[in-house]
């Protein structure tokens, strides 16, 4: 026998050798064979604490929330006494939208650590999120007094400056963050987008430069820093910013929108009700939720479906409709090529918001056109300006805004019928309405 092609001899590891195994390949990043490495160490003894966290932690890193959550909250079951599991807990209660057991976590880790100063900044981050930003400002001036150089609790600071109009102390606080990170391109995100909403357009526009000169392959940076000058605006919002921008906020999502009095889900909603007439006792529609996002809209289209389908750019947003329920199915994908994709489908078409990330309607409509089944119905809506001479127009926060002579033409050449549009107002945001139109229409040839 050639001792060259013999098989190496097996090694044998303890299981705490294995274990230290499984987190050296976490650390380095090489997720695949650490998750292996996990469930096999799991399967021997199911309630090792560690392995049990570890995998959930790792399960979170990999955008993989639903099956985290239960491992996390199982760790602590396990082993009470591990600050940083309760912390790491908040967080991803946190994401999943459930603040008040995110408080508990968090309040547990500082009971069991009173040092753990990332928790303080995490407790602010929940009261941001419930709109208790009087309490979110003691707990991060806690911080800061304790950790001056804590550049989070700097930005999140700046964050509840901004929120109650104290914009002198909000721009000293973006300041000490650059100088503390200033190859950080977030920091030039956050400042550019107060200065945008307070109208220091060229102030913004200089921010936006800082920050493509540091990341020039950002989508968010080019996007940002288009809407603020007006130059080099694109048809419509790439897929890469919208997935970008909505995968980052959507455990915060409903919790933000909600303190917005946001109402477009339950617009359209109340649309497609009365042009359907009273839900039967058996619906048999087959309806599409045109950028579910966390699915706000289910509730409202579940009555009249005998079978209801999400489409969205956004994996976390998909995540959170899944876990909210009322869908048939859920798919990630880009809308026009989905509508594309598939003609004759579907007895109504409906989207809340979505369409304010196109500023060309043109290929969407044509294609949700196609999607309908004959008389099927089409609802949604979009952001309103009254510059009839202006089609569409990138408004400084990034989405689009339309004029109603554009809109009835736009539906008009997708060859649907002329639309009925009605001004509504979908939230507000700084304490201001924002305009929009409810739009609805048909497939003609019934």
């Amino acid at each position: 026998m050639n001792p060259a092609s013999a098989s190496p001899p097996a090694v044998e590891v303890s299981f705490d050798e294995a274990l230290r195994m499984a987190i050296g390949l976490h650390r380095e990043g090489r997720l695949e064979g650490a998750e292996k490495l996990y469930r096999r160490l799991l399967a021997l003894q199911p309630d090792e604490a560690n392995a049990t966290h570890f995998l959930g932690m790792l399960l979170h890193q990999r955008g993989r929330r639903l099956e985290a959550l239960p491992l996390l909250q199982r760790s602590v079951q396990l082993d009470g006494g591990m600050a940083a599991w309760h912390n790491n807990l908040g967080n991803a209660l946190l994401e999943a939208g459930r603040g008040e057991e995110a408080a508990q976590a968090y309040e547990q880790c500082r009971l069991l650590d009173p040092d753990h100063l990332e928790v303080l900044n995490n407790l602010a981050c929940m009261q941001m999120r419930l709109q208790r930003l009087p309490e979110a400002e003691a707990w991060l001036r806690q911080l800061l007094a304790r950790d001056p150089d804590h550049v989070d609790a700097h930005l999140n600071l700046a964050a509840v400056m901004s929120q109650t109009g104290r914009l002198a102390e909000c721009f000293a606080l973006f300041t000490r963050a650059l100088e503390l990170q200033p190859q950080e391109g977030r920091i030039r995100r956050l400042l550019g987008i107060v200065y945008a909403q307070g109208g220091r357009l060229q102030e913004a526009a200089a921010v936006f430069r800082e920050w493509l000169a540091l990341e020039p392959d950002s989508v968010q940076a080019r996007h940002h820093l288009a809407a603020v000058t007006g130059q080099d605006v694109p048809a419509r919002a790439p897929d890469a910013y919208v997935a970008e921008v909505f995968d980052n906020f959507a455990g915060s999502f409903d919790e933000r929108l909600a303190a917005l009095d946001y109402c477009a889900p339950a617009l359209v909603g109340q649309a497609l009700a009365q042009l359907l007439g009273p839900a039967p006792a058996t619906p048999a529609l087959q309806l599409l939720d045109a950028g579910c996002g966390t699915g706000l809209c289910a509730q409202h289209l579940r009555p009249h479906a005998g079978q209801l389908v999400g489409v969205d750019l956004s994996a976390g947003m998909l995540e959170q409709a899944q876990r909210r329920g009322g869908y048939d199915a859920l798919h990630q994908a880009e809308l026009t090529a989905w509508l594309a994709d598939h003609p004759g489908a579907y007895d109504a078409v409906v989207s809340a918001d979505t369409l304010c990330y196109f500023g060309q309607l043109d290929p969407v409509l044509a294609a949700a056109a196609r999607s309908l089944r004959p008389g099927g119905l089409l609802v949604f809506t979009v952001e309103a300006h009254a510059d009839e001479a202006a089609d569409h127009r990138l408004q400084h926060h990034g989405r689009y805004s339309h004029s109603q002579p554009y809109l009835a033409r736009a539906v008009a050449a997708a060859g649907l019928a002329a639309p009925q549009l009605e001004p509504v107002i979908l939230r507000r945001e700084a304490g201001q309405p924002v305009h929009g139109w409810l739009v609805t229409t048909r497939r003609q040839d019934a």
